[in-house]
């Protein structure tokens, strides 16, 4: 989910760079020169309850074997390599231990009662409460609902968790049969005990900090809130999806509000993560029985003009209504389950839920259809006997591979990952933040994203190899609040003789920020395959004001580009553009390019008592110069402690970029009197005229020239 809000600091987005550099780990390069052939199976279950009733007496029918069932999918014949009957008649005492789940990444049941053969003939249920859309008094009915099943309507088979919804998704009661467990996570959500209400407690779903900023429209808010809980439902059935047995999410709700297509993508995932975790929602409408009336209720305005009058304003109402209740609607029809509305009473909820769930049979099959297309499937089962009837779930989506995801859910899955606490790890990425000072309290923050080329599937396009990359990146202040982000998709084409697999992918960009302490995020997804790996880190941007010297930050590069004239990054000069070595692994063959700044240095002691004010100047006058500096620097390089090198001694007496009172250095460093190995590399700087200095360390490695290799064998990895 996109920032809807404009951020307080400006993300300024510059450009993408294609560049090669060496490998960054041995292991890469020993992993290129080996190949391994892999066998894929698609091992996909399709598993489908079916309660098979007898016509006349509604009764369950027993007895049945694989033999009576016969299975079309699209009206081919499927074979049945699976099969059970589970009755909660049947079950047997659990000799359970239960767990609490830690909110917002919640797994139920992972560590909590035994599963497999266990949980068979089991009931598991879900009580999830969606805090976020119901008002105190619809919690209070939904809590009132959920203890009246618990007390009165539980039977010794039910098995049962609590979840909500609220500022974070909950697990607040893993499953369990101790009916003062799941009463007291019940009651907490009662009063001012419950989250959303908590004395002091803000909502920030839809709150606006800057009044200036841009504000969205409540549509706007509504797709937001929507893309939450179908989110959150579709985190529930997921982590249930290990659990074979049939299993039940009672969804106590205010009402779902979709915005025509908006939200189709979270919709058709919510369903799809149900119908795989053989997971049945059963809704329930918290608002119960509403008198609509044709003024609506306080929580609207006045009314104006003769809607009132002609039955417009009834009708609206009516329709709003019904629109915040079909997609509860469509989430209980497409996964098996029932819904409930406008009805006090939710008893016959819960009746249905378990009369569904008391005896089904299991049947599972693998697809003759192997495409991973994520079209619908439509189930037909029978029986070989005139005197029943069936319920079962009439159709599936397929699984789904990259290639065949439509672009709401590509996008879905970034945002997913981006917000995921775990990493993604089957693209290795490698990132690095840089600052450099602006004014007073405002830096440039260069960002440089790594990608080895051999995590890239190129494909042949002619001559040249093809790839691309989506990116997507966030920046978050101390408080965690969202203040900036980035998205690019990246197309690379390059030259076949390049080598492009033994080479480095970079990617920059960059943002404007104030001193403080921050948290980077960003996702790289390769999309041939889907495969992504994402990098996270802390920056600090030090708030150079309180520094006895001013430095910036140390780059080191190993190639220099054609700049984009537009660019206004620190690190183009003389319309050349340095690269950041990320790895700071380097060639005897190349060079090291280093930069840094240097702000607001001391004038030096005689020309500040003589400083004096310039008369206005005439028409054609140049500027005076800038007041004279001493600032001296050079770069040492350590070998064990020792120095091996250093280079000429560097004074700057003025300015050379006055805009921004800094003094900029670069130098150029030949490495071929370094023997390979690694070093230590110290930066001096001296402020002479302040009395102050820094002596900055970073090490980097040095290795040998490329040799050209013999006809016939693998080139060595780390050309240019």
């Amino acid at each position: 989910m996109r920032n809807h809000f404009a951020p307080r600091i400006v993300l300024k987005h510059l450009f993408l760079l294609l560049c090669m550099a060496p490998l960054l780990l041995q292991a890469q390069q020993d992993g290129q020169q080996s190949q391994s052939f892999t066998l894929k199976v698609n091992s996909d279950l399709v598993l489908t309850n079916v309660v098979v009733r007898d016509k006349k007496t509604g009764q369950i029918v027993k007895g049945l074997t694989k033999n009576d069932f016969t299975i079309t999918e699209n009206g081919k014949p499927q074979q049945i390599i699976s099969f059970d009957f589970e009755s909660v008649d049947e079950a047997a005492a659990l000799n359970e231990a239960t767990i609490s789940g830690k909110a917002g990444n919640i797994v139920l049941g992972k560590t909590g009662i035994v599963t497999g053969d266990a949980l068979r003939n089991h009931r598991l249920v879900v009580l999830f409460f969606d805090l976020t859309s119901m008002q105190p008094e619809d919690v209070e009915r939904a809590q009132d609902a959920a203890r009246n099943y618990i007390n009165k309507q539980m039977q010794p088979a039910d098995v049962v968790a609590v979840v909500s919804l609220d500022a974070s998704l909950s697990l607040d009661q893993d499953f369990t049969q101790n009916k003062q467990l799941l009463l007291n996570a019940i009651d907490r959500y009662s009063g001012d005990q419950t989250q959303g209400y908590a004395p002091g407690a803000t909502s920030t779903t839809n709150q606006v900090e800057d009044a200036t900023a841009y504000t969205p429209d409540e549509s706007e808010y509504n797709d937001i809130n929507t893309d939450r809980e179908l989110y959150a439902i579709a985190s529930i059935a997921k982590s249930l999806n290990y659990i074979n047995q049939k299993k039940a999410l009672v969804y106590f709700s205010g009402g779902i509000s979709r915005d025509g297509i908006e939200n189709q993508a979270s919709l058709h995932a919510a369903i799809n993560a149900a119908v795989r975790a053989n997971l049945s929602i059963y809704s329930i409408d918290s608002r119960g029985l509403q008198a609509i009336s044709p003024l609506g209720d306080a929580t609207t305005g006045s009314l104006r003009g003769t809607s009132g009058y002609n039955g417009a304003a009834l009708q609206n109402n009516l329709d709003a209504n019904f629109n915040s209740q079909e997609v509860m609607a469509t989430l209980s029809s497409d996964t098996g389950g029932k819904a409930l509305f406008d009805s006090n009473d939710f008893a016959p909820a819960f009746q249905q839920m378990q009369q569904d769930t008391s005896a089904y049979y299991v049947l599972g099959y693998r697809s003759t259809d192997p495409r991973r297309d994520g079209t619908y499937r439509r189930l037909t089962i029978k029986v070989n006997r005139s005197d029943v009837k069936l319920e079962y779930r009439h159709g599936y989506y397929a699984p789904a591979d990259f290639k065949h995801s439509n672009k709401e859910d590509r996008e879905r899955e970034l945002d997913e990952q981006l917000a995921s606490d775990l990493p993604a790890t089957d693209v290795a990425v490698y990132l690095q933040a840089l600052y450099f000072r602006q004014d007073d309290n405002r830096y440039y923050i260069p960002i440089s994203i790594l990608v080895p080329g051999s995590q890239i599937p190129f494909v042949k396009g002619g001559d040249r190899d093809k790839a691309t990359l989506d990116i997507i990146g966030e920046v978050k202040d101390a408080a965690g609040r969202r203040i900036g982000d980035a998205r690019d998709t990246v197309k690379l084409a390059v030259d076949q003789s390049q080598q492009v697999r033994q080479k480095n992918i970079q990617y920059s960009t960059s943002f404007i920020l104030p001193a403080g302490k921050y948290h980077l995020k960003f996702v790289v997804r390769e999309n041939e395959t889907g495969r992504m790996g994402s990098f996270e880190t802390d920056i600090n941007v030090p708030d150079l004001r309180k520094a006895p010297v001013k430095l910036s930050s140390v780059v080191l590069a190993s190639q220099r580009i054609p700049a984009n004239k537009k660019s206004d990054s620190p690190l183009v000069h003389d319309g050349q553009e340095l690269v950041p070595n990320l790895a700071h692994v380097f060639r005897q063959d190349q060079h090291i390019y280093f930069f840094y700044e240097v702000y607001n240095p001391a004038k030096a002691a005689a020309q500040a008592t003589t400083a004096s004010v310039s008369p206005a100047k005439s028409k054609g006058e140049k500027d005076s110069p800038a007041a004279p500096v001493r600032v001296m620097t050079s770069i040492e390089f350590l070998s064990n402690g020792l120095k091996v090198y250093e280079t000429p001694l560097v004074q700057a007496t003025q300015l050379n970029d006055p805009s921004r009172d800094a003094v900029a250095f670069q130098f150029d460093v030949p490495l071929t009197d370094l023997k390979p190995g690694l070093y230590t590399c110290q930066v001096n700087v001296i402020d002479d005229a302040g009395g102050s200095f820094t002596f900055p360390r970073m090490a980097l490695l040095v290795r040998g020239p490329v040799t050209t290799p013999a006809p016939g064998s693998t080139p060595s990895p780390g050309g240019r």
